[in-house]
């Protein structure tokens, strides 16, 4: 299984980090390792003092594919969720000062939240391509997002990754995080919801 992250895919979201609106998708992985498993709390790695949570809705790959037309990409998916993506921030501004790849910031073990549930696309009330999610840290929104606010939908996604790598049954691909991203700290519990149905509950050590 491939974890595939999409970066920059909201423009709130790329501006609040002073980056540039990307002229096409970015894209890199996490290992099978970076899963955190179910029910499990995530703890803090001691090496940064500022790891943030980035939510983001998730599609799953159905399907065997390579250099996928983009007319053809809604045939390769069948189920969206919602993750997240947790980043340390200290890290990655360093290693970005540097022009390092962004691996040691984002692809550590416990960094990908990914729900047990999956939603056929059949079943999202709006479509998956109309559809809210969000995230609460303690009790309180701290995100909220549409995937119709994607710079690059999610067949764009697909054709554009499948360009440079095969896609395969059950890879997964994070499609990028709406603004509002910001500190975890021990103690936190972080809730994800798409609609107003609970994906995910994680508990910050």
């Amino acid at each position: 299984m491939k974890i595939i992250c999409i970066g920059r895919n909201y423009a709130e979201h790329a501006t609040e980090l002073g980056n540039s609106i990307p002229s096409e998708p970015l894209f890199f992985l996490k290992p099978d390792s970076a899963v955190l498993a179910h029910r499990h709390p995530f703890y803090l790695p001691d090496w940064s003092d500022d790891v943030h949570f980035e939510v983001e809705l998730l599609i799953r790959i159905c399907k065997l594919g390579k250099c996928i037309a983009p007319e053809f990409a809604y045939r390769y998916y069948d189920a969206i969720s919602l993750g997240i993506d947790f980043t340390a921030r200290d890290v990655q501004k360093e290693i970005k000062s540097k022009g390092h790849p962004w691996e040691k910031a984002k692809a550590f073990d416990g960094s990908a939240v990914i729900s047990r549930d999956w939603l056929a696309l059949d079943a999202c009330e709006n479509g998956a391509h109309n559809t809210e999610f969000r995230l609460e840290r303690n009790g309180q929104i701290v995100q909220k997002g549409n995937s119709k606010d994607m710079l690059f939908g999610m067949d764009h996604l697909i054709a554009h990754v499948s360009k440079f790598m095969t896609l395969k049954l059950g890879d997964i691909i994070f499609t990028g995080t709406p603004a509002g991203v910001g500190p975890v700290q021990a103690g936190d519990t972080l809730e994800g919801f798409i609609e107003d149905r609970s994906m995910f509950r994680v508990p910050v050590r």
